[in-house]
């Protein structure tokens, strides 16, 4: 996927003016996950303006709780949580479930010529097998390979070890080759 594929507006810093008034760390962390949460946020919306709106709570919420959250045992970990809440929370007013599979494949879609057509139709079914993974599986699977972060990010954002990351990708990958009907090679993971 392109870097930007599933970034509706891109990245929005922190006003120059609130900048001056907001704690410093939470300007910091705000500049660092502004732009994955966003993405993050519109592949399982599918709308860009649910998915600004959803992160500017996400912020806004962490703002209030700032004090607090700085004192968790994991700040990336409470933020992640919070994030995963509130876009739940929106999937629920809007009556709807997560929008991933539509997102990510018509997002391909648009990437692709009439030759791929039929490859792109066998992704389709990847995206539903991803979207019943285990909810850390399925958050690794999506910011490690949909929105191509890092094992190393991928650990930060969601506030565990790496090797908590690359076992998560083992298992999904298990899973997935059963649900797929291929073959899994172990130790391909090792290229994350």
């Amino acid at each position: 996927m392109n870097e930007g594929e599933f970034d509706p507006s891109g990245d929005r810093a922190v006003s120059s003016e609130l900048a001056g008034v907001l704690p410093v760390e939470f300007t910091a962390f705000h500049s660092q996950q502004h732009r994955a949460y966003l993405r993050y946020a519109h592949l399982q919306l599918g709308s860009p303006k649910d998915a600004e709106e959803v992160v500017d709570d996400v912020f806004t919420f962490l703002l209030k709780v700032w004090r607090q959250a700085l004192k968790e045992a994991s700040l990336h970990g409470f933020a992640w949580a919070v994030l995963r809440e509130h876009v739940e929370r929106r999937l629920t007013v809007l009556g709807r479930q997560v929008a991933m599979v539509e997102t990510a494949w018509f997002a391909a879609l648009r990437r692709s010529s009439r030759e791929r057509l039929e490859l792109l139709e066998s992704k389709l079914g990847l995206y539903a097998a991803i979207a019943g993974l285990s909810e850390r599986q399925y958050d690794v699977v999506l910011l490690a390979f949909l929105l191509g972060n890092d094992c190393d990010t991928v650990a930060r954002m969601m506030g565990i070890s790496p090797a908590t990351v690359r076992s998560h990708i083992r298992g999904a990958r298990r899973t997935l080759s059963r649900k797929l009907g291929v073959d899994w090679i172990p130790g391909e993971e090792k290229d994350q």
